[in-house]
């Protein structure tokens, strides 16, 4: 990325093995978490939901509210109340899970080991995202006040006035040093504009977000199948420090890929517990 940013800097289309046409669905989002689905039981004290219920949105948007505030104390966040309308705009919009449209790829092959997915390598094409660098204390108040603000371009915060549509994932690139011991406090959260505005994208009205053009890449994940070993629960610094050596450690040509750029994809609430997320390794172009 420019800025001090970092695109996917992978490679062109490769043939890989052969096995895969372009695949929209292999990570299905009725196997994800929505946004409107992490809202957790009542546990008792009365503050988020009454038993046998959810929030009712458009009844009641500053209950929505109350529960992503609620949600992300524990990460140390403040969810101003100024975020009370995009966040029931996501959430009603997002209802219907035909709206969340998964970034299209092209599955160029897997590696198994009884039975087990160890990882896949996945073609991604060139595109635009909206991009923004955070440098907060932790990781995670970076994901998660970034993750807003992006929320608020998608959210009529853009040249259209208009709600863009929910794209999965929402990633973030972190940096580490050539060891992977240690991250970067600098942390980009990035969205991708949905197929309708990739040859136009909207304006943002934040000076922070920048539309980027990403090239095409190849990267290589741990997936979210069932037979895969998957990355799930929180993000923070030292959880995506093992998450890199694991997967660096099952990669069987880890030298192809960038040393010092990573990307994580998180499918599900950036302020949740239980979100599920995958790590990308950019292959070298």
């Amino acid at each position: 990325m420019d800025r001090g940013g970092c695109q996917m800097s992978g490679g062109g289309p490769s043939s890989g093995d052969g096995s895969g046409p372009d695949r929209h669905g292999m990570i299905t989002l009725e196997d994800l978490e929505s946004f409107s689905e992490d809202q957790p039981e009542d546990s008792g004290n009365g503050s988020l939901e009454e038993e046998g219920q959810t929030i009712e949105e458009d009844e009641n948007p500053d209950r929505l509210l109350h529960y992503w505030q609620e949600v992300a104390r524990g990460h140390q966040v403040e969810v101003s109340q100024d975020m009370a309308e995009p966040i029931q705009q996501l959430s009603t919009n997002n209802q219907g899970r035909s709206h969340r449209e998964q970034i299209p790829f092209t599955l160029l092959g897997r590696k198994e080991k009884c039975g087990e997915i160890l990882y896949e390598k996945r073609h991604y094409e060139k595109g635009h995202w909206a991009c923004i660098i955070m440098r907060e204390e932790t990781y995670e108040q970076s994901i998660c006040y970034g993750f807003m603000r992006i929320m608020r371009y998608i959210c009529q915060h853009n040249s259209l006035g208009d709600y863009l549509g929910m794209t999965l994932p929402i990633v973030t690139v972190v940096r580490t040093d050539e060891n992977h011991s240690a991250m970067s406090p600098d942390v980009t959260v990035a969205y991708y504009l949905p197929t309708e505005h990739q040859a136009q994208p909207p304006q943002p009205h934040d000076s922070d977000i920048v539309i980027e053009t990403w090239p095409a890449t190849v990267v290589y994940t741990r997936s979210l199948l069932p037979s895969s070993r998957a990355f799930s629960g929180p993000t923070n610094e030292v959880t995506i420090i093992n998450q890199i050596s694991t997967l660096a450690e099952l990669l069987e040509s880890p030298g192809v890929c960038v040393n010092d750029s990573f990307i994580v994809a998180g499918y599900t609430n950036p302020a949740h517990n239980n979100r599920q997320n995958e790590i990308w390794f950019l292959e070298r172009r």
